[in-house]
C-alpha cells in the first residue's frame, strides 16, 4: 500500500486510524516518521515519503514521532491474512525467533535460506530480518524504561540486545533520546503511565500495556468465547477480565486482558522480562488485534443474509490461541462433546500432566500440559471413546516427536494436509484448528452444528456441499462469517461475562 502515493496522503491528510500499522509516513523535512493518523499538523504532501514498516524508516535514518509514538500502532494486517514467505517470517519475528534464534532460526524453521528470507523482505518491507527484530528490540527497550524502575542493563538485555552499548546507541538513534532522557520525561508519581503502558514501581515483573486495534471491535464473541470455553486452572474469567497462564520461551507468564473502548488492557505478570514482546505478541494474536474489521465488514455486508448481523454488531473478531498445539489438544476433547465436558476433560488432564505455577492476583495454578508431557500418559486413563482415545493419542505422540508441527509459521495448507492424515480427523476439527490455532482468516466450518443451525434460520443453504458454495462470496473472510452465523445463537460463547 505504501506505494500508492495518491492514497497515503489522503490517509495522511484525514487522521484516518484505519491505516495505522499499513504504512508509515517519513516526514523529509523533520526526519521524524510518524503513523498516518498523527495529531499534529500534515506536512506537505512533497515533503512525504512512506515506508511499509518502522524498520525501514529507522534504516533510511528518521526517528520516532515522539506524539503518536508509531511504534506502538496496530500491526499490519497483512501478516496474519497471508500464508506466504513474507507473512509467516513476519509472524515468527513477531514471536521473537530472531532474537533467540538468530536469522538462521528463522531460515531453519521457515525451509528457506537465509538469502532467499533477507530478500523477499527486503523486497516487500524495506528492511531485513535484522533491521525488523531490531525494530521491534527498541519499543520493548522503551516500554521496559517508561513503565519499570529496573536498570538500565538490565532492561537492555531483557528487550534482547547484546550490549549495554547497542542498547543505548539504538535507543537514541531510533527515538533520539537516551534511555535515562526516556524515563526522566515521565511524571515522578508513584504509578508511572504513558500511552503505551504503565505499573506500579515496585513491581517490575508486572506490567500494565495498552493494546491498540483498528475500530470497531465488538468484545462480545471474542471474550465470551474464551471465557465460556476456558480451562480450570489454566484459563479464568475474574473482575471483567480473561485471565490465562502463558507457556513463554524463557519461564512463564499470566495475562489478564480487559476489553476497553479503545485498547485491551493488558496486564503482564512474567517471571523472565524477557519475555515481555512474545507474551504482548501472542495476547495480540489471540483476541485478533491486527485484523481490519473494515475490510472484512465491507465484504460481508454485500450478502444480503449476512449485512444485517453486520449491521447490528460490527467489528467481530476471531478468537484464537496463544499455544497452537494446546488448541489442537482440546480441539480433539471436543469432539463431539459438549462445551462443559471438553473442559472438564482437559481440565483433568491439567491437573495431572500441567506444570503448577502460582497465581496471587487470581484463581490459576497450572501451564497446559506439554505435548510431550501427554504423550507419556496411559491411553487406558481417558474417559473417552477407544477411536477418540486412538485419535489424542496419535496427534500428542506426532507433536512431542515433532512429526507434526503447528506454530505461527506453518503453511496453511501443508498442516492441513498432515492434520487430515491424521486417523479421527475430519473437516470440522482440521478447519477449527486452521481457525482458531493456525489463523487462516478464510477457514469454513460447514459441517457445524451451530453454522447449520444458523443458516436454516436465516435461509441460507444447509446442506455442507450447498452452504459452502454460498460462502465463496464470502471469501477471504469466511472465519469471520462463521462469527456472525455463531452470533445468532444464544450459546455463552456470544456474550460477554458478566
Amino acid at each position: 500500500m505504501h506505494t500508492d502515493t495518491e492514497h497515503c496522503v489522503r490517509a495522511v491528510q484525514s487522521k484516518d486510524a484505519r491505516f495505522d500499522g499499513w504504512f508509515f509516513t517519513a516526514v523529509l523535512t523533520t526526519r521524524i516518521y510518524c503513523r498516518p493518523s498523527c495529531p499534529v499538523v500534515p506536512p506537505k504532501p512533497e515533503n512525504m515519503t512512506f515506508y511499509p514498516s518502522a524498520a525501514a524508516c529507522q534504516q533510511a535514518g528518521f526517528r520516532a514521532c515522539k506524539r503518536c509514538r508509531p511504534d506502538t500502532s496496530p500491526g499490519s494486517p497483512e501478516w496474519n491474512q497471508r500464508a506466504d514467505l513474507v507473512a509467516r517470517a513476519m509472524r515468527l519475528i513477531g514471536d521473537g525467533i530472531v532474537d533467540r534464534e538468530g536469522v538462521p532460526g528463522l531460515a531453519a524453521r521457515l525451509g528457506y535460506s537465509t538469502r532467499q528470507i533477507e530478500r523477499q523482505l527486503l523486497a516487500e518491507l524495506g528492511a531485513g530480518p535484522l533491521a525488523l527484530a531490531r525494530a521491534q528490540r527498541a519499543q520493548t527497550a522503551r516500554l521496559l524504561v517508561e513503565t519499570t524502575v529496573l536498570p538500565m542493563a538490565e532492561i537492555a538485555f531483557a528487550a534482547g540486545f547484546a550490549s549495554i552499548r547497542t542498547f543505548n546507541d539504538t535507543v537514541r538513534e531510533v527515538f533520539a533520546l537516551s534511555p535515562s532522557e526516556l524515563r526522566a520525561r515521565l511524571p515522578k508519581t508513584r504509578t508511572q503511565t504513558t500511552g503505551g503502558a504503565s505499573t506500579v514501581v515496585g513491581t517490575p515483573a508486572a506490567l500494565n500495556l495498552r493494546l491498540p486495534f483498528r475500530a470497531p471491535l465488538n468484545p462480545d464473541n471474542l471474550f465470551g468465547h474464551l471465557a465460556a470455553t476456558a480451562v480450570p486452572g489454566v484459563e479464568e474469567w475474574r473482575d471483567g477480565a480473561y485471565r490465562r497462564t502463558l507457556r513463554l520461551p524463557y519461564g512463564h507468564g499470566i495475562a489478564a486482558l480487559t476489553p476497553k473502548s479503545d485498547h485491551i488492557a493488558c496486564r503482564l505478570t512474567l517471571s523472565d522480562l524477557r519475555d515481555l514482546p512474545v507474551a504482548s505478541s501472542r495476547c495480540r494474536r489471540m483476541l485478533d488485534l491486527d485484523a481490519d474489521p473494515v475490510a472484512v465488514d465491507e465484504q460481508l455486508r454485500t450478502d444480503p443474509v449476512l449485512a444485517p448481523l453486520v449491521a447490528k454488531a460490527p467489528g467481530r473478531r476471531v478468537p484464537r490461541t496463544v499455544d497452537e498445539a494446546e488448541f489442537a489438544v482440546r480441539a480433539v476433547l471436543g469432539q463431539q462433546v459438549s462445551t462443559a465436558a471438553a473442559r472438564t476433560h482437559a481440565a483433568r488432564l491439567v491437573t495431572a500432566y500441567g506444570d503448577p505455577v502460582d497465581d496471587p492476583e487470581g484463581g490459576l495454578t497450572h501451564l497446559f500440559p506439554t505435548p510431550q508431557a501427554l504423550a507419556a500418559l496411559d491411553p487406558e486413563s481417558l474417559a473417552m471413546p477407544r477411536t477418540r482415545r486412538a485419535t489424542f493419542t496419535t496427534l500428542v505422540a506426532q507433536l512431542a516427536d515433532g512429526t507434526l508441527h503447528l506454530g505461527v509459521e506453518s503453511d496453511w495448507p501443508e498442516a492441513r494436509a498432515r492434520l487430515l492424515a491424521l486417523p479421527g480427523f475430519g473437516p470440522w476439527t482440521v478447519d477449527v484448528i486452521a481457525m482458531r490455532a493456525l489463523g487462516d482468516p478464510d477457514a469454513f466450518l460447514p459441517t457445524d452444528l451451530g453454522i447449520r443451525r444458523a443458516a436454516q434460520e436465516l435461509g441460507l443453504p444447509s446442506t455442507p456441499a450447498a452452504l459452502t458454495a454460498r460462502a465463496a462470496a464470502w471469501r477471504p473472510w469466511r472465519a469471520y462469517a462463521v462469527q456472525y452465523l455463531w452470533a445468532t445463537d444464544s450459546h455463552p460463547i456470544n456474550f460477554l461475562p458478566v
